[in-house]
């Protein structure tokens, strides 16, 4: 007797491959276990204006990377006159957007434009550690001497380079401290708290952050203080001392690179306006494969018609794990193995109600017809192919019909599969002839039963986005219809053969 253990290894195998595919799709690529989980989609666009000298003209924008909990999704451009190109400083963790131009004058207006989604999975680059040297600090005179106090007063109640930086911040706002107000006359407060800090010999710098409020415009970059904590980074409100960036904040400019670099101009300013979406968690899977080319190989990334093709083509398992059930285990009787499941897509595309009548039309006048077909005792091959052409000629007939009458749901009768229809009339006319209408009205039921199950299933929402954005879940559907296949018992209708045997007849 073969042994049955590589089967049972090979099974769990394929239940290990589709959880572990399943984990890696929602863990590594956030892409949500459900379908109503919505996400918000942010429509940012940074305006800079500014007035052009009349001679060449390059304008530098400091723009957002990819960060914790935000992915970008598109970015463009819309500069008349310029021309413009993204760079990366990787060294400097920094990412820009220059437009030139070889001459403009007057009042120039450019865009900026970014599309980011609220990710909670976001892949982003790891901060860089600081380097070891400090920037140079030179305070003359009396500033040395309150730079010094102050430094000292906030030592004696900090344990670490970021309760050093809260308690700096708390002595800048005290108005009645003296030290702090004669430094903030000749520096601004993210500038001193930075210079600080580093004669204390803390690394710290600023970076600019955009807090996302639906609808609002003219909004600008709020400065804050990020401190290296002997082992990441750590942000501080420069205002409140708070710690942590809040969640609707957006890292706009890193490390104390400037917002906006303008050569061959003045008088430049740059404001912000945004709007908020909320996207299903299927369209937030899709712009996230666009924008990331590991995800990308998948599905996903087809074309969007091959990928409308797929969606159903996945679905066929599941109405082939429900058929193998119905049949295996709980013993109803259909004709043909999946025929249902060929029957089931079809109900898709017209709908369960006309679909269950288109069904029982064209095989009720197709049983008619064929029982006419079997009295001119015609060979199989002249038969079978006569019952596909009526099964045509019925359709296009109870098409005609439906377009008539007004009823448009009936156009949709045509989404039969052809051959299929024609080679279960064949076979209940075949299985009349043998068994008797009984027997016809039991397998025709059955299957129109199985189908009508399976399609439940194929239209449900949760199965359509598993089967389409976890492609693990066909591994796990591949095994327990291998495990079905294993059984060898009694199937539940069975079980009334034995009703004697309990009641003690």
């Amino acid at each position: 007797m073969i042994s049955r253990t590589p089967f049972y290894i090979f099974i769990l195998f394929l239940i290990i491959i589709g959880i572990s595919l399943t984990w890696l799709r929602h863990n590594l690529y956030g892409v949500p276990l459900l379908p109503n989980t919505d996400s918000d989609l942010w429509d940012i666009e940074a305006k800079v204006e500014l007035i052009a000298d009349g001679g060449p003209t390059k304008v530098i924008l400091n723009i957002p990377q990819q960060q914790k909990n935000y992915t970008i999704i598109d970015e463009s451009t819309s500069s008349p006159g310029f021309g413009s190109s993204f760079s990366v400083d990787k060294e400097n963790n920094n990412k820009t957007v220059e437009w030139n131009t070889r001459e403009a004058s007057k009042k120039q207006v450019l865009y900026y434009k970014v599309q980011i989604l609220a990710d909670p999975y976001a892949i982003h680059p790891s901060q860089p550690k600081p380097q070891d040297n400090f920037p140079e600090v030179n305070f003359e005179g009396v500033e040395k001497n309150a730079a010094q106090e102050l430094i000292d007063s906030a030592q004696k109640f900090s344990s670490d380079p970021t309760s050093l930086a809260r308690e700096l911040i708390k002595l800048l706002n005290e108005k009645s401290n003296q030290s702090a107000s004669l430094l903030l006359k000749n520096h601004s407060k993210p500038k001193l708290l930075t210079d600080l800090l580093s004669l204390s010999n803390v690394h710290a710098h600023i970076i600019g952050v955009l807090a996302l409020e639906d609808g609002r415009r003219n909004q600008s970059v709020v400065p804050m203080l990020e401190v290296w904590n002997n082992s990441s980074w750590q942000l501080l409100d420069i205002q409140t001392g708070d710690l942590g960036k809040p969640n609707n904040y957006l890292i706009w400019n890193n490390a104390n690179q400037s917002l906006l670099d303008v050569i061959g101009g003045h008088s430049s300013n740059v404001s912000f306006s945004m709007i908020s979406r909320d996207i299903s968690a299927s369209n937030a899977t899709q712009l996230k494969v666009k924008s990331d080319n590991l995800l990308n190989f998948s599905i996903h990334s087809l074309p969007i018609e091959e990928q409308t093709m797929f969606k159903t083509i996945l679905l066929v398992p599941i109405g082939a794990l429900l058929v193998v059930f119905l049949r295996l285990i709980i013993g109803i009787k259909t004709s043909g193995t999946f025929m249902p499941v060929l029957i089931a897509l079809a109900f898709v595309q017209t709908t369960l109600l006309v679909g269950v009548i288109g069904f029982l039309l064209l095989v009720g006048t197709g049983l008619i017809i064929r029982s006419y077909l079997s009295k001119l005792n015609l060979l199989l091959v002249a038969r079978i192919s006569s019952v596909i052409i009526i099964v045509i000629m019925i359709m296009a007939l109870f098409t005609i019909v439906a377009y008539k009458v007004g009823l448009v749901e009936g156009l949709s009768i045509s989404y039969f599969p052809m051959i299929i229809l024609s080679w279960t009339i064949e076979r209940m006319s075949i299985l009349w002839e043998e068994e008797g209408s009984k027997e016809v009205l039991i397998q025709g039921g059955g299957s129109l039963f199985t189908a009508i199950l399976v399609y439940l299933a194929m239209t449900n929402e949760y199965v359509r986005y598993l089967t389409f954005n976890f492609i693990g879940s066909q591994f796990i559907i591949l095994a327990i219809i291998l495990i079905l296949g294993n059984y060898t018992g009694y199937r539940l209708s069975e079980l009334k053969r034995f009703n004697h045997l309990i009641k003690g007849d």
